[in-house]
């Protein structure tokens, strides 16, 4: 799965921007991913920085990795639910970081600035971010 060219398809992710609030921005694969969001997020309670394992699912929290925050100043948290081969590769929030941080970063730096909230196609897995 490369992180430029392809949408990840064995995760859910939610998140918010600068000024759009916390939705999902992947699925999952699910017409709607909440029931499943929050069956992985059940055990992790609101800490900030999370993992947690149920069978072949993995949830996984951490703040921004390049510190972005909202418009009223919050750290922007990034939450995700691995499923499947995914999930079997991280087994810790450093792992989360690792294995899938990367699959999203370039879309996430195209979006998190926008003064609406994202469409799917608005994400473009398809390239990286110019420095």
């Amino acid at each position: 799965m490369s992180s430029q060219s392809e949408r990840p398809i064995q995760l859910i992710w939610a998140t918010r921007g600068r000024t759009w609030g916390f939705r999902f921005l992947l699925d999952g694969g699910w017409r709607d991913p909440l029931a499943e969001y929050e069956r992985a997020f059940s055990e992790a309670s609101d800490r900030r920085i999370a993992w947690h394992r149920t069978g072949g699912t993995v949830a996984v929290r951490f703040p921004d990795p390049q510190g972005r925050r909202d418009a009223s100043g919050r750290v922007i948290p990034h939450e995700f639910v691995a499923i499947g081969d995914l999930a079997t590769h991280v087994n810790s929030v450093a792992e989360g970081i690792q294995q899938i941080w990367p699959l999203v970063e370039h879309a996430y730096a195209r979006v998190w600035n926008s003064d609406r909230a994202p469409t799917a196609d608005d994400l473009r897995f398809d390239a990286p971010t110019p420095e």
